[in-house]
């Protein structure tokens, strides 16, 4: 069976050192994704945005300067009061968000309970989904398709171009 730990909370989008917005946001947990966090921005947009990484960042940005690339995350003060800045970065743009520690947290002692850090492995189900992608209903529905199983590209086929062998 698998859990669940969610919080809704808000963050606040950093656009200055004077200024910043409010940004509701869910964070999720799941055990059957026990090395990944989910945290979703509901942005105002029709589809929120959803950002996975590792769990292990997460508790490490609380307490240090981590990360590097797309999520960078550590911790700072801001007004007095502690807080967890987020860095991310995509194609699309970049933004930096700020999370009460407090509120970050005491979510993350909550995943923590749940999946003791070096358990993780354990919740995986590796021969069940090793299984399932080496099924033969899963190949065969991937070949009908006109996919390869094995890379997942289009399968060459014949047609009345494909040049014949003894042709030059």
């Amino acid at each position: 069976m698998h859990s669940v730990v969610e919080r809704e909370l808000e963050l606040r989008l950093v656009l200055s050192p004077e200024r910043s917005i409010p940004v509701p946001a869910r964070m999720v947990y799941r055990t059957d994704d026990p090395y990944a966090v989910h945290i979703t921005f509901h942005i105002g947009s029709a589809s929120p945005v959803t950002w996975t990484f590792a769990r292990e960042l997460l508790v490490e940005g609380v307490f240090r300067p981590c990360g590097q690339g797309d999520v960078r995350i550590w911790p700072s003060r801001t007004d007095g009061r502690s807080v967890v800045l987020m860095a991310l970065a995509s194609p699309d743009g970049e933004a930096l968000l700020e999370v009460p520690s407090v509120a970050v947290s005491a979510w993350l002692e909550r995943t923590l309970r749940v999946v003791p850090p070096g358990s993780e492995r354990d919740r995986l189900d590796l021969e069940g989904e090793l299984a399932e992608l080496l099924s033969p209903g899963r190949a065969q529905r991937l070949w009908a398709r006109g996919h390869s199983p094995a890379c997942g590209k289009e399968t060459p086929r014949a047609t009345d171009e494909t040049p014949d062998a003894d042709e030059g």
